[in-house]
């Protein structure tokens, strides 16, 4: 079964929009773990703006299950994950100004330095993953530079899937198949929810885990946190 890694991010960002603790997100973190979670994903970025770098360094040692930390690799950022030493880094490509992911890396222009980056984490003994578009030749980039896995931005999935779900899904498919040739594992996240995961789960082989944040958290308001947890992880049950 795919894993289920919940990206805490909004429940950082409600907290600061009024300042001080609440909600908790050390807290809720522990708890989305307890309701059944294989793990929690932060992306912080350099202005703060939901996820704070003290937040990580206090969610290391707590969480029990997979701690993956995403974003772009600063020098600030790669400090910070060599501190914490998650179970996985998750290279995304966003400038600092960026709302929210909004593509994945060109492997083959940018390979000299993802490589170097790779191989400082690797070294840590961290397991590395870039944020990449269903596309092959970008895949075939990730495995030669020596990502362990890629996550694939599924945003133009989610869009497509209420109008053809087949052919939401297509590249996504090709693109798994490519990536477990070139011996790579497979992640993926951006806009997956209660209505499209399921299918996207069965349609693509060899999926590991997703990384989900937005729809769970907002599922959450109606449905309650546990519940909400509880759903996703139905989705991810079912094939």
């Amino acid at each position: 079964m795919a894993r289920l890694s919940v990206n805490i991010n909004k429940i950082a960002t409600l907290r600061n929009a009024r300042g001080g603790e609440v909600p908790d997100l050390l807290k809720m973190a522990m708890d989305i773990e307890r309701f059944g979670a294989q793990g929690i994903t932060v992306h912080p970025r350099p202005d703060e703006r939901h996820i704070r770098y003290q937040d990580v360094r206090e969610l290391g040692p707590l969480l029990k299950t997979e701690f993956n930390i995403e974003g772009y690799p600063s020098r600030s950022f790669i400090d910070l994950v060599l501190e914490v030493k998650p179970g996985q880094v998750t290279l995304v490509p966003d400038s600092p100004d960026v709302l929210t992911s909004n593509a994945g890396w060109n492997t083959l222009e940018n390979k000299e330095m993802l490589s170097e980056v790779l191989s400082v984490f690797k070294s840590a003994g961290i397991r590395t993953s870039l944020f990449i578009d269903a596309d092959e030749k970008m895949i075939e980039g990730a495995a030669a530079i020596g990502a362990d896995r890629i996550e694939l931005y599924t945003e133009s999935y989610a869009n497509h899937y209420p109008i053809n779900r087949e052919e939401a899904v297509k590249p996504f498919v090709d693109a798994a198949k490519r990536a477990l040739d070139c011996g790579l594992g497979i992640n993926a996240g951006h806009d997956l929810n209660l209505e499209n995961l399921m299918y996207f789960n069965q349609q693509v082989k060899g999926l590991l885990e997703v990384s989900i944040g937005h729809a769970l958290i907002s599922d959450a308001l109606y449905l309650g946190l546990e519940n909400a947890v509880q759903l996703y992880l139905r989705e991810l049950r079912t094939n």
